[in-house]
């Protein structure tokens, strides 16, 4: 039973520590009765299948944080209108599941090599596994560990040079000391020893907050210009309306609800992720054919010198199978096409520029490892509410910029605004001006767009950009390269927001070296397997 009382523990500190609803100092701890727990089990339990016993009780912690959450995802709905379990229950479990492999690692590793080594072996698989969750084609870095303090930036504003990664090691750090002082404490119950760790552990918590307080108060933008920019929020049912009204009516709704809220110059309209078309999708080989395109460059010469910046589903059609993906959909004999969720610079009198969604949403918008998945599973995805295929994606961080203003535009799309080193990607490329299109529409009026939102003021202290953020049925926002939200919308409101956002052209040391944290950790957890059975051979000589 205490077992159970310590793995529930975690799960009420790991839980209550996340954005947008908690206070995440308790972060700083929750570990520790996870490692505590373990501890006893290997230690003095008689209980035979301890390796087990550990496994269940860390998954049971892992699940309730998982549940609490992202259960949000449960509002996604299916195809017949019902509220999807299957779009929570896949995630939660395999996440947990990943999550308890990583602890058992630790465990079998602690279990050899001992105490010491074994939680430096946890820091470092635990920063490599939220490495390989950012990376593969399941990826699911939501709760990765230096999320946790997105909604107070003016405490992480170090996160210009280490990032969220450098925040995940600040948190497993504080967690590994915590439980030694513990155990330290319960060997010899030495005061002196006691007062010192505990120095120690206050000093690792408060010294990295007093230095991102004096960063937050000193720093200041020095903008190399502004663009007005009017950030459109058109409120558009992404179950019934996009799909059951016209293109032309959604896309002429949206131009005047842009008309409506300009009565000044305005640099840049933004709509959200797949503004365009409603049902159906633009096809990429007749932009200069396209009835929404040329609506949309009639609308813009009535505003001279603005451009409109927008998400929409797109296609390409392919014609010799040499040019065709994994992702490529063969529709007749010779003819393939590749389906894109994109952003789009659209200029009167230019050629439309685009840019394809790269970070895909497993099941949703990718079909993982489709060339070696789809031979065993065929169409098994499809019932269970996920993708069949794959879009299409870019493989370079593509930025527009134009002839009227200075602004050198990050057309970054929903999903990627969680991913801290891709997104430097864009800023390298020359991006002064962060604009994330997005539809948080999916979960109805929950956690998930609020964490969405508040995940994207990490990417502004990282890259030191400002960010102008559309999103379908809101919380459109303007953040500053602090990390605050400057303004913003109300969710499900059907308007629009202009804002002045500063063009910042200076990198951030994060930007020039990404997560270098995570990549030491990965060599520092391959020296520590390679040490440990390089000692076992060399004893067996």
């Amino acid at each position: 039973m205490k077992y159970i009382f310590l793995s529930l523990i975690s799960a009420l500190l790991l839980s209550i520590s996340w954005p947008t609803y908690g206070i995440p100092f308790f972060i700083f701890f929750a570990f520790v009765p996870l490692l505590l727990m373990e501890q006893e089990i290997s230690k003095f339990s008689k209980i035979n299948k301890k390796g087990w016993a550990v496994f269940g009780l860390t998954y049971l912690a892992f699940f309730i944080w998982n549940v609490v959450t992202t259960g949000w995802l449960y509002h996604a709905k299916n195809p017949d209108g019902n509220n999807s379990l299957l779009a929570v229950a896949i995630p939660v479990i395999v996440n947990s599941l990943l999550m308890s492999l990583v602890f058992q690692l630790y465990y079998w590793y602690k279990k050899v090599r001992g105490t010491y080594f074994g939680l430096v072996f946890f820091v470092a698989i635990w920063l490599s596994f939220e490495r390989f969750h950012l990376n593969w084609e399941f990826t699911w870095p939501w709760l990765n560990l230096g999320n946790a303090f997105s909604e107070y930036p003016q405490l992480i504003q170090w996160y210009d040079t280490i990032g969220a990664t450098g925040g995940s090691f600040w948190i497993l750090l504080i967690n590994v000391f915590a439980f030694y002082t513990l155990r330290i404490w319960q060997a010899g119950r030495i005061r002196k020893d006691l007062v010192k760790n505990i120095s120690i552990l206050t000093a690792l918590i408060v010294l990295p907050l007093l230095i991102s307080i004096y960063k937050y108060n000193s720093y200041q933008e020095k903008p190399v210009g502004e663009v007005t920019t009017l950030l459109l929020q058109p409120k558009l049912d992404p179950y019934t309306e996009k799909y059951s009204k016209d293109s032309l009516q959604i896309l002429g709704e949206l131009l005047n609800l842009a008309e409506e809220n300009s009565k000044t110059k305005v640099d840049f309209f933004i709509a959200p992720e797949t503004a365009f078309p409603g049902n159906g999708s633009l096809s990429e080989n007749g932009f200069n054919k396209s009835t929404s395109i040329a609506i949309a460059k009639d609308f813009l010469g009535k505003h001279p010198q603005s451009i409109f910046l927008t998400g929409a589903s797109t296609h390409k059609f392919l014609f010799d199978e040499a040019d065709t993906e994994d992702y490529s959909t063969e529709i007749q004999n010779g003819v393939w096409v590749n389906s894109y969720n994109s952003a789009l610079q659209i200029i009167p009198n230019q050629e439309v520029e685009v840019y394809h969604k790269a970070k895909l949403v497993p099941g949703v918008e990718i079909f993982p490892y489709i060339r070696y998945l789809k031979p065993i599973l065929g169409d098994a995805m499809l019932d269970f509410g996920g993708a069949n295929s794959s879009l299409g994606i870019d493989k370079e961080r593509k930025v527009f910029s134009n002839t009227f203003n200075k602004a050198k535009m990050a057309p970054i799309i929903c999903y990627e605004s969680i991913y801290g080193e891709y997104v430097t990607d864009y800023v390298k490329n020359g991006a002064n001006l962060l604009a994330i299109m997005t539809n948080d529409s999916w979960w109805d009026n929950t956690e998930g767009h609020k964490q969405l939102l508040s995940y994207a003021r990490l990417r502004a202290i990282e890259t030191r950009r400002e960010i102008v953020r559309a999103a379908n049925s809101g919380i459109s926002a303007h953040i500053n390269a602090r990390g605050d939200v400057l303004e913003d919308t109300f969710y499900d409101d059907r308007t629009a927001l202009l804002v002045k956002a500063n063009l910042l052209e200076e990198k951030s040391i994060y930007t020039k070296i990404g997560d270098l944290i995570s990549r030491i950790a990965i060599f520092v957890l391959g020296f520590l397997i390679i040490y440990h059975f390089g000692e076992r051979i060399a004893s067996k000589k």
